[in-house]
């Protein structure tokens, strides 16, 4: 028996120091430049690496990260965690639920954005050099995996840039994230298959089917009796009044581990065990907002950042750099999912002021791209200049994911707030502590306001759109909305809640300002309303003001003065 030295703990230390502390700090200063944290957490590895430390300072190099099976062993188990848990929290922000209930366009969008992009690169990857494969007696398989690697896309990438350009909320980003959520299953059902294929040898016939088999059964069974099971759980821990949110924690830990070693038995990677895991427990309704930013900040804040910078300690990245690798995955892989979502969404015939914003919000690949990478590097499935080019393809179309995002939301109209909100618009105190009975209460104040007769109608209408995925933001704010056919032009009621109301907000903290928005079936604006809002009350001063404003016409008065001097959407 072998045991861990003195010297071999002392060691792992100090790189978990080393890197975690360049990782989160380099991430922390690439998002102060609006950069996404991933490239700087594989840049903290690439000069730490061989690719620059281990270059010009080798002897130093070899002290800080040794060639010792032992000791990277350690750190290797270290990034093994933080993949699996990474998946887990994107299976957490899958909502399954809402996807099926918009399956029609998201369905139709998710189905284009793979096929497409498949399709697209099927040639260029085929007839590759042979000098690329480690194996060409294995070219079709490899090609099956490179084109379904380059129609992934990253839905933790596009989540955050929708929150940042204040989109999450919106009907369109809801869309856009069901579209993703089906596209993710889709696309690591088919990547856990064939890497399946690739990895035991000798495939039978029968061992073909059981193996598909038992992948899109697992998956049915975890989305149908698994979701029941995870929300029920859930449920009876927050009903005995258990530790929160370490309970929960705890559970959906176990059921990650449980699922991925279920996964691992029958032959398909565990990953995908851990991604299904978290895309049950997502699905519970007892699990609240607040729970998840934990586990994503846990997560975010301490497994991912080394997995990705000890990717960099592997590979040598200016001896392995191949410009037309790089190319190729890049402009092909980014062009197939832009294109195969345009045809998505212009089959579910959305209006055209929408395509642009959704075809863009389907071209990064980020981390997803590199795991499977990484998955395919360790199994000899690809080669090191493969893995290079799949690592720069991901972080070059996360790179320009937020520019082109905010192009297309700076092409649509300028709007102003104070068109469609009045004096009169105005709730000065909720007479509820309720979520859905202040709901109801705004929409009998827009029903008063606007002349709508049917009133149950319209709160059963926004009620449904809440549920679907609710609508509270950081700092204390709610947007709760809809689309109805029974107005003529957009609807904007406030209402204030001196003591709070419990909203299942992100940051845990009970809401004061909810501000109701009515639009009409066929109108666009609604995107750059929710925008708007979430934009100017970010503003703590402004949500101070709000908050000592006395009786109606003073907060019509503060509400007034910041739409009218914020621009709504900038030129």
């Amino acid at each position: 028996m072998q045991f861990l030295s003195e010297q071999n703990i002392m060691l792992f230390l100090v790189q978990v120091f080393i890197l975690l502390g360049c990782a989160r700090g380099l991430g922390e200063l690439f998002r102060r430049w609006k950069q996404p944290a991933l490239t700087a957490e594989i840049l903290v590895g690439v000069v730490l690496g061989p690719t620059l430390f281990g270059r010009y300072f080798p002897q130093l190099h070899s002290i800080i990260f040794p060639v010792d099976p032992i000791q990277q062993s350690m750190l290797m188990t270290v990034s093994w965690l933080g993949v699996l848990f990474l998946l887990l929290e994107i299976g957490l922000e899958i909502d399954f639920s809402s996807a099926w209930r918009q399956r029609g366009d998201a369905l139709k969008i998710a189905l284009t954005d793979i096929i497409v992009p498949m399709a697209i690169a099927f040639l260029p990857i085929y007839f590759l050099p042979s000098r690329y494969l480690i194996n060409p007696d294995q070219r079709l398989i490899f090609t099956f995996f490179m084109i379904t690697v380059m129609a992934i896309t990253a839905l933790p990438t596009v989540a955050r840039a929708l929150h940042d350009l204040k989109l999450s909320k919106t009907d369109l980003g809801f869309l856009i994230m069901s579209a993703l959520s089906v596209n993710d299953i889709i696309g690591w059902l088919i990547f856990t298959i064939v890497l399946g294929f690739f990895t035991q040898a000798n495939l039978a016939f029968g061992k073909i089917v059981f193996l598909l088999s038992a992948a899109i059964g697992f998956t049915v069974l975890c989305l149908t009796v698994g979701r029941t099971f995870a929300n029920y759980t859930i449920s009876k821990i927050r009903e005995k009044q258990m530790p929160e949110p370490a309970s929960s924690l705890t559970f959906i830990c176990l059921l990650g581990l449980a699922c991925g070693a279920i996964t691992q038995k029958i032959g398909i990677h565990a990953l995908f065990g851990f991604f299904i895991a978290g895309v049950m427990a997502g699905e519970a309704k007892a699990l609240s907002e607040r729970t998840r930013q934990v586990i994503s900040q846990m997560v975010y804040a301490v497994f991912v950042p080394l997995f990705f910078a000890s990717i960099g300690l592997k590979i040598d990245f200016v001896k392995n750099f191949d410009l037309f690798l790089v190319l190729i995955v890049t402009v092909v892989g980014t062009f197939g999912r832009f294109f195969g979502t345009w045809i998505g969404v212009s089959i579910a015939k959305l209006p055209k002021v929408n395509r642009l914003t959704v075809a863009i919000s389907h071209i990064p690949g980020g981390a997803i791209q590199v795991v499977v990478g990484v998955l395919a590097l360790e199994h000899n499935l690809i080669s090191e200049p493969v893995f290079e080019a799949i690592v720069f393809g991901a972080i070059i179309s996360t790179v320009i994911l937020g520019p082109l995002l905010d192009y297309s939301i700076r092409k649509r109209k300028e709007v102003s707030l104070l068109e469609y909100f009045s004096r009169r618009a105005v709730i000065g105190e909720l007479k509820t502590d309720e979520r859905d009975a202040a709901i109801r209460e705004l929409c009998e104040k827009a029903a008063f306001e606007e002349s709508i007769g049917d009133v149950d109608s319209l709160f059963k209408t926004v009620l449904v759109r809440e549920n679907d995925m609710g609508t509270a933001i950081e700092d204390e704010i709610a947007i709760p909305h809809a689309r109805v056919d029974f107005i003529q032009r957009p609807v904007i009621i406030f209402g204030r809640s001196p003591e709070g109301i419990e909203w299942d907000s992100p940051d845990g903290k009970p809401t004061h300002f909810i501000f109701l928005i009515l639009v009409p079936k066929d109108d666009d604006v609604q995107v750059q309303i929710l925008a708007a809002i979430a934009r100017s009350m970010s503003d703590e001063k402004a949500r101070d003001a709000i908050m000592r404003a006395k009786e109606d016409l003073g907060i019509w008065k503060v509400l007034q003065k910041l739409f009218t001097t914020r621009h709504i959407v900038r030129k």
